[in-house]
């Protein structure tokens, strides 16, 4: 049952929201509750009259104090609990305040403070958030969306828990991560809220940590695996399907093992896509064309080591693999020109344990030939780039230390300005600092991490550090795509993305060695990339055929604001 519906008056032309309950549940529900700021016709129509104060408030007035309460607390999880708590009461008073400090409060929402918040999930929970689908659950999940108060779902972000972040197997706790994701959308790619929902696919987990803990809320068994797996997750999205066919499903933090099989399962059945491996891939490339500006290069005429090949390694490494291609390489030099490295060191296409992801960067033997190797029986990390003299490195490991001083230094021995992209997150996980890679190239670098970093000085004067985060391209790609109304995400939509981003960077911001916008500027990155998504779209015969002023008219108008709307009691539903 719906609680209120989103309406335009005939007459006035005013939106307003007409509303099905009233009282104690309308205060209770995070969508529609104002708090202090109903005015006072809207307390006597709706039953509120005795359940406030006296006083009547605003949206400004109720942030300035919200802002105090957080600013009063101790830790950073302590401030990421308040948070939550404070979109478990009232959905636009939360993102009123995160927007009026996003550069202050992104990093407590997401990473890496998220990924600290999800290690404690069950024990810091308060109010159950989004959908939790499980074995005992599944077979009545037509009646769990059925019974979504939502009024137009457009927007799913759904995780199994099985690869959070750098952490690995989280069960249930990983929702977080959804949650944390569905506020990105809104924050940064601006979709209303009542719009977003986030959902865990809760198979069980095999982490014996949770499986011990007293006060661990997930499915309390050992993950499925086969074809329990991939009926549950058929039926999941046959359900989202029929629920909900007009919402983009976004994939999130799955295991490799599954994630590049369900991508390719269902990116032609449901429009859909795995941020980890699309996202990421789309997010560095935007970083890595920005870097050949400032080099003032071609993206095919510099070398790439990737260091770890799993989701991330490959997404990225299919982007630079495409732009390469586009200035002109055949598909056989761009890949000679990417050498991935995993656990096994050098991936070598005679490898018998290579991963089917693994395989289309694999290097021959005969590319290796009269290599120096430390050891004949491993082509380890630091063996690549001695013998490659790579111009960038990529890191996707979440080894914390990776990149050691004799690596970085090594790169800036060939190298007149080493690109450094230390992707791992958390913080806690990142394969090298600014500070580690400043000491060891002398100041010539350019870098982008993961996780948030200051500027730093150095010989030349302060370098920026850019913060590569995929919420640089999630939102804008998916609001372009539901506004394009593609049955489908393409990877041109992704790269399309990627150039808008980049294009972003201003001449004097590239001075200062940024190679992505900055995150006050978040809002209209999104919109850039979106669209860019739709016009790609429609270009491409599969999106809405508009012309470019009107796609921007119709981003711009979905770009919500938080706001308060007017409510009106729907007196003949019954449903109050």
């Amino acid at each position: 049952m719906k609680s209120f519906s989103f309406k335009i008056d005939p007459i006035t032309g005013e939106d307003f929201y007409e509303v099905y309950v009233t009282g104690q549940r309308l205060l209770n529900n995070p969508c529609l509750n104002k708090g202090h700021a109903f005015p006072r016709d809207e307390r006597h129509e709706l039953e509120l009259g005795g359940l406030l104060a006296h006083g009547v408030s605003s949206l400004d007035a109720q942030a300035n104090v919200c802002l105090e309460h957080y600013r009063r607390k101790s830790d950073d999880l302590e401030r990421y609990i308040y948070l939550m708590e404070l979109q478990n009461r009232n959905e636009t008073l939360f993102y009123q305040v995160i927007l009026r400090n996003l550069e202050e409060m992104i990093p407590i929402i997401y990473t890496p403070t998220v990924g600290q918040a999800c290690m404690q999930m069950s024990h810091i929970l308060r109010r159950a958030r989004g959908i939790y689908i499980h074995p005992d659950n599944i077979d009545s999940i037509n009646q769990i969306f059925e019974d979504v108060t939502l009024p137009d779902l457009r927007l799913i972000v759904v995780t199994d828990g099985e690869r959070i972040l750098g952490l690995g197997d989280l069960g249930s706790d990983g929702m977080g991560i959804s949650i944390g994701k569905v506020g990105l959308y809104v924050a940064a790619g601006c979709l209303h809220p009542a719009c977003c929902m986030p959902m865990c696919i809760d198979v069980g987990t095999n982490n014996e940590r949770l499986l011990n803990d007293p006060a661990y809320m997930g499915y309390r068994k050992t993950r499925l695996v086969g074809a329990a797996y991939d009926d549950f997750i058929e039926k999941f999205v046959n359900a989202v399907k029929r629920a909900f066919p007009h919402a983009l499903l976004q994939w999130e933090d799955f295991a490799k093992h599954h994630a590049f099989d369900l991508l390719d399962r269902y990116r032609d059945r449901i429009l859909s896509f795995n941020d980890d491996i699309q996202g990421t891939g789309a997010t560095a490339l935007a970083a890595l064309v920005t870097a050949a500006r400032i080099r003032e290069t071609r993206m095919r005429e510099m070398k790439y080591v990737m260091a770890g090949f799993g989701e991330a390694g490959r997404g990225i490494s299919d982007n630079i693999r495409t732009v390469m291609e586009e200035e002109g390489l055949t598909d056989a030099e761009a890949r000679g020109r990417i050498f991935a490295v995993d656990r096994q060191g050098l991936l070598l296409a005679d490898d018998p344990a290579l991963e089917p992801q693994q395989k289309a960067f694999a290097h021959s033997r005969s590319d290796v030939a009269g290599w120096k190797l430390a050891n004949p029986d491993r082509i380890d990390l630091a063996d690549v780039i001695r013998n490659v003299h790579p111009d960038v490195l990529v890191g996707v490991t979440a080894q914390r230390g990776l990149f050691s001083e004799e690596i970085l230094r090594e790169m800036a021995a060939h190298c007149p300005r080493p690109i450094i992209l230390a992707l791992s997150n958390p913080t806690s996980k990142v394969e090298c600092t600014p500070d580690e890679v400043m000491k060891a190239t002398n100041g010539r670098f350019l870098m982008a991490t993961g996780s948030p970093f200051a500027p730093i000085e150095t010989p030349d004067g302060v370098q920026g550090i850019a913060q590569c985060n995929n919420l640089f391209i999630f939102p804008g790609v998916g609001l372009g795509a539901i506004i394009s109304g593609a049955p489908k995400v393409t990877d041109r939509m992704f790269t399309a993305a990627s150039k808008a981003l980049a294009q972003m960077v201003t001449p004097e911001a590239r001075r200062a060695g940024w190679m992505l916008p900055q995150m006050k500027d978040i809002r209209e990155s999104s919109a850039q990339a979106a669209l860019a998504v739709a016009k790609e779209a429609r270009d491409s015969g599969i999106g809405r055929r508009l012309d470019d002023e009107a796609l921007e008219r119709l981003i711009r108008k979905a770009q919500w604001q938080p706001h308060y709307v007017p409510y009106r009691l729907d007196r003949c539903s019954g449903r109050h």
